[in-house]
C-alpha cells in the first residue's frame, strides 16, 4: 500500500471521527433541552424568552438551577403550621375586597414563608427562593413571580379600582396553585396542575377572591 493511499485513509478515519463526535455532541445537546423542557414547561419557556430564544443559554441557566437546588428535599408541614397558613392566606382572600393591594402584598410574604418553612431559601433572597422552586414547582412558580412583581408595583388606580384590581385578582388568582402544591396534604410529590385545580380546599375557590 503506497504511502499517499495510508495518508488519504487517515484522513478519512479523522474526519468521520470528528463527524461523529459532532452529531454525538448534538445528540446529547438535544436530548438536554428536550429533557428540561419536559421538567421545566412553562417555565422553560419563559427563561428562553428572556434568553432572546437562545436555547443554549436558556439550558444553561436551568441545568445550573438544578445543580444547584435539585438534591433539596423538601420538610413536610406540620398540621399547625399548614393551618396557620391557611387561615392567613383566607385572611388574605378576605381583605382583598376592601384593600387588594395590601392583600396581595400578604400573599407575596406569606408564599415565601411557606417556602421558607419547606426548607426553600429564605424569603429575603427572593431570586433564590424562586429558582429553588423552579425546580420543585416548576409548573406554578410563574404564580409566584406575578404576585411578588404585583406586590411590587405602585398602580395608578389607588382606589383599588378598575383594570389595575384586575391585574391583582388575576396575581391572586395564579399564586394560589403554588401556595395549593406548598400547603397540600400529601406532600410527597408535586401535584399536577390539573389535579390542583379538582382538589383545591375551598378556600381557594375563585368567587371569593373576586368579591363576590
Amino acid at each position: 500500500m503506497s504511502t499517499g493511499l495510508i495518508i488519504a485513509l487517515v484522513v478519512i478515519v479523522a474526519a468521520v471521527v470528528v463527524v461523529a463526535a459532532a452529531l454525538a455532541r448534538r445528540a446529547r445537546g438535544g436530548n438536554g433541552g428536550r429533557n428540561l423542557r419536559r421538567r421545566f414547561g412553562p417555565e422553560y419557556d419563559h427563561v428562553l424568552a428572556r434568553h432572546d430564544g437562545d436555547t443554549k443559554a436558556a439550558d444553561r441557566e436551568l441545568t445550573e438551577r438544578l445543580e444547584r437546588h435539585g438534591g433539596l428535599r423538601e420538610r413536610p408541614l406540620e398540621p399547625a403550621e399548614r393551618e396557620r397558613f391557611e387561615a392567613r392566606w383566607a385572611a388574605a382572600q378576605e381583605h382583598f375586597v376592601d384593600s387588594p393591594r395590601e392583600a396581595v402584598a400578604e400573599v407575596d410574604r406569606l408564599i415565601a414563608d411557606v417556602a421558607g418553612a419547606r426548607g426553600f431559601p429564605d424569603g429575603g433572597q427572593y431570586e433564590e427562593q424562586l429558582a429553588a422552586l423552579s425546580v420543585h414547582h416548576a409548573g406554578n412558580v410563574q404564580g409566584y413571580r406575578r404576585v411578588h412583581r404585583a406586590a411590587a408595583t405602585t398602580g395608578t388606580a389607588g382606589d383599588g379600582s378598575g383594570a389595575d384590581t384586575e391585574e391583582l385578582r388575576a396575581a391572586m388568582l395564579e399564586a394560589r396553585d403554588l401556595f395549593a402544591d406548598l400547603t397540600r396534604s400529601d406532600q410527597r410529590a408535586p401535584v399536577s396542575h390539573k389535579a390542583q385545580r379538582s382538589h383545591r380546599p375551598h378556600l381557594f375557590q375563585r368567587h371569593q377572591v373576586a368579591g363576590r
